[in-house]
C-alpha cells in the first residue's frame, strides 16, 4: 500500500550477508499497531527493509512502555554485536523501534530516556495510537485529558471497543498519510519545546516511524 523511496536499492545480497535492513518493532498494542504496520508497509524489495514485530506473542503484562524499552534495549545490544561480528555493512545494521502511548502508564519519562540511551527509536502518542488513526480523517482541537477513550469515541467508525481495535485497509484513504502528518505536526507545534513529550496532550510522532522506520513516504 505504501509509497516507497525506491526499488531494491540495496542490490543483490553478498554471500553470508543480509540483503535487507531488519527493523524490529515492539508494540504496546497486540492488535491495532501490528495491523497498521501490516497494512502500510511495503515489500522488502521496495523499501530495503524487512519489518519484524519483535513481541508478537508477548502477553499484556510484558507490554508496558518501560518493559518494552528494556526488551528492545537487550535486542539492540544483541543485534549490534551480531552485525559487528558478521562485519555487516553499517547501512544494513538493524534498527529497533518501540511504539507506545501515554495512556495512564507510569515511568514514561524513564522509558523515553532509556530508549534514547540504548539507541532504540520510539514512536510516541498522547493519549494513545488512536489519535494517529483519527488524524487520517479530521483535525484535532483541544486536549483529551489523557483519556484514550475520548480519541476512540471520535473515530468515524462504529463497533464495540474490541471491534474498534481492528484496522481495515479502507480506514486509510488514498493520500491520507500526508494530511495526517500535516495535522499531527500542527498539534505537536502547539507545545513549547521545553515541555516533555509525556506532558504534551495531544501529541503523536508516528509519522516519523512510517518514514524513518518503514521507509514509506506516503499512502
Amino acid at each position: 500500500m505504501g509509497r516507497t523511496r525506491g526499488k531494491d536499492a540495496l542490490g543483490p545480497a553478498k554471500k553470508g550477508q543480509r540483503r535487507y535492513k531488519v527493523v524490529h518493532v515492539f508494540t504496546e498494542g497486540r492488535v491495532t499497531e501490528p495491523q497498521y504496520i501490516e497494512i502500510v508497509r511495503g515489500k522488502p524489495a521496495e523499501t530495503g527493509v524487512e519489518v519484524r514485530i519483535a513481541n508478537a506473542s508477548a502477553p499484556g503484562s510484558q507490554r508496558k512502555p518501560i518493559t518494552l524499552v528494556e526488551a528492545a534495549a537487550r535486542l539492540m545490544r544483541e543485534e549490534t554485536r551480531a552485525a559487528k561480528k558478521a562485519k555487516l555493512d553499517e547501512k544494513l545494521w538493524p534498527e529497533v523501534w518501540c511504539l507506545f502511548d501515554r495512556d495512564q502508564h507510569l515511568q514514561i519519562p524513564d522509558a523515553l530516556k532509556r530508549a534514547k540511551e540504548a539507541g532504540v527509536e520510539v514512536a510516541f502518542s498522547h493519549p494513545c495510537f488512536e489519535l494517529w488513526r483519527l488524524l487520517h480523517h479530521k483535525p484535532v482541537n483541544g486536549q483529551f485529558g489523557g483519556v484514550c477513550g475520548e480519541a476512540v469515541r471520535q473515530l468515524p467508525f462504529t463497533g464495540s471497543p474490541e471491534q474498534l481495535k481492528h484496522m481495515r485497509p479502507d480506514e486509510l484513504p488514498e493520500g491520507s498519510f500526508a494530511q495526517a502528518k500535516k495535522w499531527a505536526q500542527k498539534i505537536n507545534a502547539q507545545h513549547p519545546a521545553h515541555v516533555a513529550k509525556d506532558q504534551r496532550d495531544p501529541y503523536t510522532d508516528v509519522f516519523e516511524f512510517v518514514e524513518k522506520g518503514l521507509r514509506i513516504t506516503g499512502y
